[in-house]
């Protein structure tokens, strides 16, 4: 999130001759931007199912439609203020086609809505089917990208398949949410299911920190083989598969300073707990940023 609010200032503040500093950027940083958003968010509702999930069967008066309808409620008002903010920027630009555009808000919401019923699959299910959509994607883009902008029924699938092609189509995107629930499910398994503080750490290292490593940097290589040397070039299907491994391999990375406890600071969930309600106010709210500097900033100063 700190990485999308930081690429939109970027993209507003700086001088039309500095474009390059955002290029540059947007090609670093961006496997950690709206990819890396919807991986962690698909851990992240994962690991909250599968508490819920257990708590259904010690406590009585929690259920598992509890459960379903506090998750689509979750889902639906995210899929509101995603089609609030769509309209407030079509209304800027006076273009209603732009109610319907794959900002991360909306996508997030689609993919909630998606992943409830896989979410009792297995987790090589969601794997292959991540694989399959990444696939398919290329395949329709190829096959509608000619008919943007057209008034027709190829034209309609491109625009609710993939408007604006340069922000975070679900096909695109959709896979990065799913593979965060996979290893959402992994952390669960080692973390959740064994007792002991030993078998957790002997649990990470073999059931999660190899394999979620190994995958992690066979998935960068790939992607950058795939379409070396423009692999980076975004939304591709190249990038696509690298971004993946980077996001694997960070998480893999940022878990063994907390469950090896190499750095041990006093922890206070407490900030966490509030950020948890007020992200999603933060992100909204820096929009507003946009009139602050608009294209008056160089590099220096920026």
């Amino acid at each position: 999130m700190s990485w999308m609010i930081l690429a939109h200032l970027i993209d507003w503040w700086l001088k039309s001759e500095f474009s390059w500093l955002q290029s540059l950027t947007s090609k670093i940083l961006d496997p950690i931007g709206a990819s890396g958003f919807l991986f962690i968010s698909g851990l992240s509702i994962t690991l909250s199912y599968r508490n819920k999930t257990i708590k259904t069967s010690i406590t009585r008066d929690f259920n598992t439609r509890i459960v379903r309808n506090s998750y689509l409620l979750r889902a639906f008002f995210i899929f509101i203020i995603a089609m609030i903010y769509n309209i407030i920027i079509s209304l800027s630009l006076k273009d209603l086609s732009w109610i319907w555009t794959w900002y991360v808000l909306l996508t997030a919401a689609i993919s909630l809505f998606m992943t409830w019923p896989l979410l009792k699959t297995p987790r090589f299910f969601r794997i292959l089917l991540g694989i399959i959509i990444l696939i398919l994607n290329e395949i329709l883009l190829s096959i509608l990208l000619p008919y943007d902008g057209d008034s027709n029924l190829f034209g309609l699938f491109f625009h609710i398949l993939y408007h604006n092609i340069y922000q975070d189509p679900i096909l695109t995107f959709f896979p990065f949410f799913l593979f965060g629930t996979v290893i959402g499910d992994t952390i669960f398994r080692t973390f959740f299911l064994n007792q002991s503080e030993e078998d957790k750490k002997r649990s990470f290292g073999y059931n999660f920190l190899i394999p979620s490593i190994i995958c992690g940097v066979f998935l960068i290589a790939l992607g950058m083989l795939l379409n070396f040397p423009t692999f980076l070039m975004r939304r591709s299907f190249s990038w696509a598969i690298y971004s993946i491994g980077i996001d694997v391999f960070l998480i893999s990375i940022f878990l063994i300073f907390e469950v090896f406890e190499i750095i041990r600071p006093h922890k206070s969930y407490k900030f966490l707990f509030y950020y948890s309600y007020y992200s999603l106010t933060i992100y909204l709210a820096h929009n507003f940023l946009y009139f602050l500097f608009f294209q008056q900033l160089n590099v220096i100063n920026i």
